[in-house]
């Protein structure tokens, strides 16, 4: 089923999660561990992360560097139809620009299709340092909204070669939102209009980039609301566990951290976790009293600090009714 027929069908708030592909040569068995402790909460649908070719260098004892390239963490596809035949749950494949071509994608997107997954997340990426050579002949998704397109004249039967008869797919397709506005973004404003375009191309929902202020994720929905957006914002939600998560969420996600969340895990940081998960407590309770359709959180390889919150929470987890 679609991401978005879950959230029309729902009589209660959805609970959804976001995992990562183990790295190469890593057992698939801990994610199953994770997936198997995520199913008491009947989650309609759970991303998977996607991630392309890096360039990292090694260096040795006589001074010489060689540098690398190699996709650290493959198997998204895998993972996805494991997901869906194993559990019985709607996977939700990210797709990316960085690092993929335009044909990389309408493959990706063909075998997607072959499998039955109806979902995918269509987003950017982060800049990996490598760019493959050759990569301009072949055609490329500069953004996130060239994603969205592509995927769209897919949904029509229209692939980069001129086909007839081609089979058309039909994907539905979810982007990234940021209430604290994207880094490159000059003001929260100006994000905001380029995620219009990208709903305008064909996004059937958003899903927000993580944050620990409440009050970014209402003022984020309220100016989407106001510029004409009208598709499902599904709040993202990562605990904070660790005092070092201080400093590497906001390097690395580009978010701020409330003064109140930083000085009591300050102030006790053997408590970090019990303290971040109380917090993410108040976040949810706050959301769901607002309305929001779901709760989505970024569990990646560790589900523990997630299972805390959400047994604490007055929500019954129930799937949309088929």
């Amino acid at each position: 089923m679609k991401v978005i027929e879950h959230y029309r069908k729902a009589t209660d708030p959805l609970i959804s999660f976001e995992i990562i592909p183990p790295k190469r040569g890593g057992s698939v068995s801990r994610v199953f561990e994770t997936l198997d402790g995520l199913q008491k909460y009947r989650p309609p649908f759970i991303d998977v992360t996607s991630h392309a070719a890096e360039a990292y260098y090694e260096e040795f004892p006589d001074g010489s560097v060689k540098r690398h390239i190699r996709r650290k963490r493959p198997g998204t596809i895998g993972l996805c139809a494991a997901i869906k035949h194993r559990y019985n749950v709607d996977p939700v494949p990210h797709l990316i620009c960085k690092g993929f071509t335009a044909e990389e994608t309408e493959d990706a997107l063909i075998e997607l299709h072959y499998l039955g997954i109806e979902n995918v997340l269509a987003i950017r990426g982060d800049d990996n340092g490598f760019e493959k050579p050759g990569r301009m002949e072949k055609g490329i998704n500069e953004y996130a909204i060239d994603l969205v397109r592509q995927i769209k004249r897919m949904n029509s039967g229209v692939y980069l070669e001129k086909l007839v008869n081609a089979e058309a797919s039909d994907f539905c397709i979810g982007v990234g939102g940021y209430p604290e506005k994207h880094i490159q973004a000059p003001n929260l404003a100006y994000d905001i209009a380029r995620l219009k375009e990208k709903v305008e191309a064909g996004a059937d929902y958003i899903v927000t980039q993580m944050f620990f202020n409440n009050a970014s994720f209402f003022r984020f929905v309220e100016k989407c609301r106001e510029a004409g957006i009208g598709v499902p914002i599904i709040p993202g939600l990562k605990i904070l566990t660790t005092p070092g998560h201080l400093t590497l969420l906001p390097q690395f996600f580009h978010l701020t951290i409330p003064e109140e969340l930083t000085r009591e895990v300050g102030t006790n940081p053997d408590h970090a976790l019990d303290l971040g998960v109380e917090w993410a407590v108040k976040q949810c309770r706050e959301l769901l009293d607002y309305g929001v359709p779901g709760l989505h959180f970024y569990v990646m390889g560790n589900p523990a600090p997630a299972i805390r919150v959400i047994d604490q929470l007055d929500v019954v987890p129930t799937t949309s009714s088929t």
